[in-house]
């Protein structure tokens, strides 16, 4: 979803600048002057649409969601503990869900960049193009942590039109832009608005926190459309707005141009998006910090934990180093310097600017992926305990990148519950780190394997969820 408010005549302005100033060999300061006629305040958007606008498609996607029985109440966990995970009254039930959305062709080839949220758990995804054709996709990824996804339409050896991907780095604080999408399901619309905030982080909205604020409307349905600037260019893909209302409320948050390029770039190679990983961890540095370490105000990301010979440490960073720029751009929290990095071509490297003791300095940060090591060992654990049912594996950085947590610790995690298994109804969720087995630490799926195959009339298992440690004692 997207971001609104129309600027009136300040929208006029924005594009009258651009048509009297003439097209290439202008600079970005150039186009940003002031209008100097009254001419130029009637100019009109209407050619940047005209380029833009049949690219941005419609996407209807359909899944087959099935319930318990004829009533949703036993749905509910609550009724489920009562009853069992089995119970059914009446058969199971289906209903088709359907959801709708938009998307942008990329290439003319017919590849289409969506939200992952429109089309998780799709059984079917329709296309319409703007000139009303439909075509059945075809699902070729998507990256949950970025939400986003890539879609492919067969059209022969037609070219279709499509965007570019603009340098979202570039874009500032109070550039023109137009967000074109489906609102609402009432057909493609264009609005107009500014970039209200560029690297807006602690939105929530997903795992990589990173977003462009805009102003121009964005209401359900424009998920996965387009936020171009006055090039006719891509700068995001909108994904989500601030709203009370259900509707555009001036908020709106794009995912950058720069995150949609690597995810392409993932899929083009090798059929899956592997970000980039730092091997280091650190916090905000807040006024309090600042003071504490002798900088004149609050800037960058104090490195409080460093994985050993990951590309940190073999860069040079330290336990104590405060990260300043990462590309000669400014990170000034832990989801903006995530980003720069997750961004990075893996392979490359990039200069990270530190502060350390006072004293500024710059390394040069191989940019790599998260390593499988210690080996998953994926296990189905059986027997007669309280775990049995789940698949669990070591956990590595990997998979802790794929797990979505922002730090490796090493251990064991539950990847998957067999559906009315004990370790199911006893409310293990995916995810679940196990912790420790009757006070015996969990290291490695072999001490886990070890412990549960004693046999043992009560069992206290403590596993950590969502950064709170819990206890479950089954037994006497």
């Amino acid at each position: 979803m997207l971001i609104g408010r129309t600027c009136g005549i300040w929208a006029a302005i924005g594009l009258a600048i651009a048509v009297a100033l003439g097209p290439a060999g202008l600079s970005r300061a150039a186009e940003r002057q002031a209008p100097v006629s009254r001419e130029q305040l009637g100019l009109s958007f209407a050619p940047v649409v005209k380029r833009a606008a049949p690219a941005v498609v419609n996407i209807y996607s359909r899944k087959e969601v099935r319930t318990r029985g004829s009533t949703p109440l036993f749905d509910d966990p609550f009724f489920r503990r009562f009853f069992g995970e089995n119970f059914r009254f009446g058969g199971p039930r289906s209903r088709i869900q359907n959801s709708l959305g938009s998307g942008v062709i990329v290439d003319g080839d017919g590849t289409i960049v969506t939200n992952h949220h429109v089309v998780a758990g799709a059984d079917e995804i329709t296309v319409v193009l703007p000139d009303r054709r439909e075509f059945e996709a075809q699902f070729l990824g998507s990256d949950e942590r970025a939400d986003l996804a890539v879609l492919k339409i067969d059209v022969g050896e037609e070219k279709l039109p499509f965007l570019d991907l603009d340098d979202s780095d570039e874009v500032e604080v109070g550039d023109l832009v137009l967000a074109i999408g489906n609102p609402f399901g009432v057909g493609q619309t264009v609005t107009s608005g500014i970039v209200s905030a560029q690297a807006r982080t602690r939105v929530g909205i997903n795992d990589l926190n990173f977003f462009i604020q805009t102003d121009a409307a964005i209401n359900p349905g424009n998920s996965g459309g387009a936020l171009v600037d006055m090039d006719g260019r891509l700068i995001g893909i909108n994904t989500a707005i601030y709203s009370k209302s259900g509707g555009s409320m001036g908020i709106g948050f794009a995912v950058p141009s720069n995150m949609v390029r690597t995810v392409l770039a993932g899929f083009a190679e090798g059929g899956k998006v592997v970000h980039p990983w730092l091997g280091a961890w650190g916090q905000q540095v807040t006024a309090e910090i600042a003071h504490s370490l002798g900088m004149k105000r609050p800037a960058g990301v104090l490195i409080d934990e460093v994985y050993a010979s990951g590309p940190a440490d073999r860069a040079g960073i330290r336990v104590g180093d405060v990260v300043l720029l990462v590309k000669e751009r400014p990170v000034d929290d832990p989801d903006s310097l995530d980003y720069r990095i997750a961004t990075a071509p893996v392979g490359g490297a990039v200069a990270v600017k530190l502060s350390r003791r006072g004293e500024e300095r710059t390394v040069s940060l191989r940019v790599e992926a998260p390593p499988e090591e210690p080996l998953r060992e994926t296990t189905r654990l059986g027997g007669r305990h309280p775990l049995t049912g789940a698949t669990v594996a070591n956990m590595s950085p990997a998979l802790a990148e794929e797990l979505s947590e922002r730090r490796y610790r090493p251990g064991v995690a539950i990847l998957e519950l067999y559906s009315g298994s004990p370790a199911k109804r006893l409310g293990f969720r995916i995810g679940d780190r196990i912790l420790e087995v009757n006070g015996q630490p969990v290291t490695s799926v072999a001490a886990l394997k070890k412990t549960t195959n004693q046999r043992r009339k009560r069992w206290r298992i403590a596993f950590r969820r969502g950064g709170k440690t819990l206890n479950l004692v089954i037994g006497g």
